[in-house]
C-alpha cells in the first residue's frame, strides 16, 4: 500500500499543503543524473539532491508501511474462543488494527477501540471512537468508563483480544477516585514540556489511573486476555507501552513522585493526596488475576528500521542502524550524529560512504522558549546548525504516527543547503533552536514533512545520508 504525504511550504498555522505526492515504496534506485559539463554542474547537483530527498522520503515511507496493521496483525490473530470474543484497544493504530481484525475474522465479534482524532477507521463490527491526544479530554474519559463495562462480568470460555498501541496512555485517561480529569490534563501537560522521558511519563500516569497498570486486564477477570501490541517505545518493554493496561507493573507510586520531584512538577493537593498514600499502587505482575493474560508484539520500531534499511541498500547505500531506542535530548542526540555524520564523510570512520544512519527512539525537548516543540524538528534543526552545510550530508526525521509533539506535522529533512537558505530568508537558526520553533523554521523553508494520520507509531525515524566523495 503506497503511502500518500505531502512534503511543502506551509503557512504559519496548520492548512492546505503546497503539494502532494504518492510514495511507493521502491525496489530500485532511482537513477541520478548523468555528470554533466562544468556549466550545467549546479544544475545537476539540485537534480541530485533532489533525487537523494525523495530516497530519504521512501525510506520514511517504508519504515511506515512496515507497521502498517493490515501487515502485522492476521498473523497473530488467535483461535476462535468458546465464548466470546470482545475486541478492545487504545492508541493512533488501534482503529486500524481493528479493521484488520474485522477482515480476517469469520467469527462474530464486538466491542470498542479509541484512537485519537482524524485516526479513526470504519469498521462494522467494532465501534471506533476518537479522542484527544497528547492531552487527554472527556471524550477519552468516557470511552475508557465504557470499556472496563464491556469487560465486566465475562467468563473463563471468553476471549479479550486488546489492540494496544502508542497514544493509548492519552486516550484511555480514566482517573482514579479523588482525582479530576483537569488534573490529568493538568499533570500530563507539565510532563511533556517537563524533559521527561516517556518510561518516566508513563510510570506516573500508571499510578494515577483506573485502567492502566494492569487494572485493565485485572478487570476482565476471568476471561483469558491477548494484547496485541504495536509498540512505540525504546526497549519494548509492555509496561511502558500506552501505560501498560493489561500487564504487570513492578513500579510504584514512590517511583512516580520521585519523577515529578526530579522535573519539578507541580501537582494539585488530591493528586498528591493519592500519590502519598499508596491507594493509586498498580496491579503488580504475581497478581493472580493476570494468569490468563498474553501479549504479544506484532510490529516495532526495529522491523521499521530494517525495512528502511532495505530500500537504502536497494539504492546502493549501506545502512547501519545506530539503535531503535535511542533517548535524550533531541538537540544533544542532534549534535552527537553530527559527529558521527562528519567522521564517516572525512575519514571513512567507523563507515565508509556512500552510507546512510539510521536511528529510533524516542527523545525529548524541554521546551524553554516560545516555540511549538517538535523532537524531531529539534534533533534535525540541531544536527542542521552543527553540520554547518557540510556537502554531500542529507537527513530526514520523522514521527511514524504523522504528529510530532503537538503539531500535525510528521517532521522535516534536511540538505547542504537548508542552513544558507534560511539565513537568506532573514531566518536565524540557532535563535529558532533556542527557542523551541523547529517547526516553524523548517515550515518556512518549505522542508516540512506531512503525511497525515499515518495508522500506526513505531517512535521516531531518523536517516542520515551520506554521499561519497561530499556528493562531487
Amino acid at each position: 500500500m503506497p503511502l500518500v504525504a505531502s512534503f511543502g511550504k506551509l503557512p504559519g498555522t496548520v492548512g492546505p499543503r503546497a503539494w502532494s505526492v504518492t510514495i511507493p515504496v521502491p525496489r530500485t534506485r532511482r537513477p541520478f543524473p548523468a555528470r554533466r559539463a562544468d556549466g550545467e554542474r549546479n544544475e545537476s547537483m539540485n537534480e541530485r539532491s533532489t533525487a537523494t530527498q525523495h530516497l530519504l522520503r521512501d525510506m520514511f515511507a517504508a519504515a511506515i508501511e512496515a507497521a502498517q496493521p493490515s501487515r502485522c496483525i492476521p498473523a497473530f490473530l488467535p483461535e476462535a474462543p468458546r465464548g466470546r470474543l470482545i475486541v478492545i484497544g487504545a492508541g493512533k493504530a488501534s482503529a486500524a488494527m481493528a479493521r484488520a481484525v474485522e477482515d480476517h475474522w469469520p467469527a462474530p465479534l464486538g466491542g470498542l477501540v479509541v484512537t485519537r482524532y482524524g485516526y479513526a477507521v470504519p469498521c462494522a463490527r467494532i465501534e471506533i471512537v476518537e479522542a484527544a491526544h497528547p492531552v487527554p479530554d472527556a471524550a477519552g474519559l468516557a470511552a475508557a468508563r465504557r470499556m472496563l463495562e464491556i469487560v465486566g462480568g465475562l467468563s473463563a470460555d471468553d476471549l479479550v483480544l486488546c489492540l494496544i498501541s502508542g497514544g493509548g496512555s492519552a486516550l484511555l485517561p480514566l482517573p482514579l477516585e479523588g482525582i479530576g480529569l483537569e488534573d490529568k490534563q493538568a499533570v500530563s501537560r507539565a510532563l511533556l514540556k517537563s524533559g521527561a522521558t516517556i518510561s518516566e511519563m508513563n510510570c506516573v500516569r500508571r499510578h494515577l489511573s483506573a485502567i492502566k497498570g494492569g487494572r485493565l486486564a485485572a478487570a476482565c477477570h476471568p476471561a483469558r486476555v491477548l494484547t496485541l501490541a504495536i509498540s512505540d517505545v525504546p526497549g519494548d518493554h509492555p509496561r511502558d507501552i500506552a501505560s501498560g493496561p493489561t500487564v504487570g507493573d513492578a513500579t510504584s507510586c514512590a517511583d512516580a513522585l520521585a519523577i515529578i520531584r526530579r522535573y519539578g512538577i507541580e501537582l494539585s493537593p488530591a493528586v498528591r493526596a493519592v500519590l502519598e498514600s499508596g491507594s493509586a499502587e498498580s496491579v503488580k505482575p504475581n497478581d493472580p488475576r493476570l494468569a490468563g493474560a498474553e501479549f504479544r508484539l506484532v510490529a516495532t520500531p526495529q522491523m521499521a528500521l530494517e525495512a528502511a534499511a532495505r530500500v537504502a541498500e536497494a539504492a546502493g547505500y549501506r545502512a547501519h542502524i545506530l539503535g531503535d531506542g535511542i533517548e535524550g535530548e533531541a538537540r544533544d542526540v542532534g549534535k552527537v550524529t553530527a559527529g558521527i555524520a562528519r567522521q564517516v564523510a572525512a575519514q571513512g570512520q567507523p563507515f565508509t560512504p556512500p552510507c546512510v544512519l539510521l536511528s529510533g527512539g524516542e527523545t525529548t525537548v524541554t521546551v524553554r522558549g516560545r516555540g511549538r516543540g517538535g523532537r524531531n524538528v529539534e534533533f534535525l534543526l540541531s544536527l542542521g546548525i552543527a553540520l554547518q552545510g557540510m556537502p554531500g550530508i542529507h537527513a530526514i526525521a520523522g514521527d511514524t504516527d504523522g504528529v510530532d509533539g503537538l503539531e500535525e506535522l510528521a517532521g522535516a529533512c534536511l540538505a547542504p543547503d537548508t542552513l544558507a537558505r534560511a539565513w537568506a530568508l532573514g531566518i536565524n537558526p540557532l535563535q529558532r533552536l533556542d527557542d523551541n520553533d523547529g517547526h516553524g523554521f523548517f515550515g518556512a523553508l518549505g522542508d516540512a514533512v506531512v503525511t497525515g494520520p499515518t495508522l500506526t507509531n513505531v517512535n521516531d525515524f531518523r536517516a542520515v545520508l551520506i554521499e561519497a566523495n561530499g556528493g562531487a
